[in-house]
């Protein structure tokens, strides 16, 4: 990935965002917040379709990463809350939502390879590192963290959750663990293809009790399904491509747990089926960090209780 690119709005990719250039709609305050979805150039390989949320005074800045098989769309009731207040910032990883889907010769999907667009796009959107904070979720937790270990101030603190830090497969749903290596990892990448309309109806429903069980909203829903397969490159592709250097990374981080100096809280879902809250609880003992295990929350606590996620953030900066 190029770094020196100068970055720019590229509003010739072909990708209509799921509410259009911009949406107006009434913020926790009862004031009208506006939300810009764009696409912002990160080399000439990558251009990411993102979300922006100005707050009138802000106090701060929220950057949002999604997990699988998520959009930025997922953030949009969070956004709307904690406009008053923070910037808010999300973007759509490659291989995910409407942002590029490049071939894996040019681009591994790693988790390390997310890591510099993650770099990069804080350096392009030139967001203050020293009053943001960054919430990531699912697959999007590890690249932050590895960023954190060569950049400690990259945000002021890094919340984390409902992911597998290390290598820890006995923590892991089966098909997670099948992911990682061969002869088990082609299958369970066709099988996800095969299976597209299941994963994204019931992904958020796993391990909850039908009274625990919440429904999508249908702009999310839509988003999601509009944007599983771009230019011949699936989301489930994309996860697998992850997944197929997952192992080397984890063990990146965790050879290196004294340099990460970036204060981090984790939050994770008591009834987390495909992430054990063990593993959480192994990995904020390990960098003396505090965790909070949701009761009743599965994987996708942001969507289950975006409340307590707005709450997190209030937390973050006081």
């Amino acid at each position: 990935m190029s770094e020196n690119n100068i970055a720019h709005v590229a509003p010739s990719v072909a990708a209509t965002p799921p509410f259009g250039v911009a949406e107006t709609f009434a913020s926790a305050s009862g004031e009208a917040a506006r939300a810009a979805v764009d696409f912002i150039e990160i080399d000439e390989i990558l251009t990411l379709r993102r979300m922006i949320v100005r707050a009138p005074a802000p106090k701060g800045t929220v950057l949002f990463l999604h997990g699988f098989p998520e959009t930025l769309s997922v953030w949009k009731e969070i956004a709307t809350r904690l406009s008053r207040d923070y910037d808010v910032h999300a973007f759509d990883w490659p291989g995910y939502g409407q942002s590029s889907r490049p071939v894996l010769e040019r681009f591994s999907y790693a988790p390390r390879a997310y890591a510099q667009v993650l770099k990069a796009y804080i350096e392009r959107a030139a967001i203050d590192r020293e009053n943001l904070v960054i919430y990531a979720t699912d697959i999007a937790a590890l690249p932050v963290l590895l960023l954190a270990l060569d950049e400690p101030t990259i945000a002021r603190q890094i919340i984390v959750g409902d992911f597998a830090p290390f290598d820890r497969p006995q923590y892991m749903w089966e098909n997670l663990q099948n992911l990682k290596t061969e002869p088990t990892a082609s299958p369970t990448r066709a099988y996800m293809n095969k299976t597209s309309d299941d994963i994204l109806a019931n992904v958020h429903r796993r391990g909850l009790s039908p009274a625990e069980q919440f429904d999508l909203p249908i702009d999310l829903q839509q988003d999601m399904a509009r944007s599983w397969s771009l230019d011949g490159i699936t989301s489930a592709d994309a996860f697998a491509d992850y997944y197929a250097n997952f192992t080397r990374d984890q063990n990146v981080l965790e050879a290196n747990l004294e340099r990460l100096k970036t204060p981090v809280k984790l939050v994770w879902g008591e009834k987390d089926l495909y992430i054990k809250k063990e593993m959480g609880i192994e990995f904020a003992a390990k960098i003396g960090a505090k965790i909070d295990i949701l009761p009743g929350i599965g994987h996708f606590p942001h969507l289950q209780n975006p409340e307590q996620t707005v709450e997190d953030i209030y937390t973050s900066f006081r």
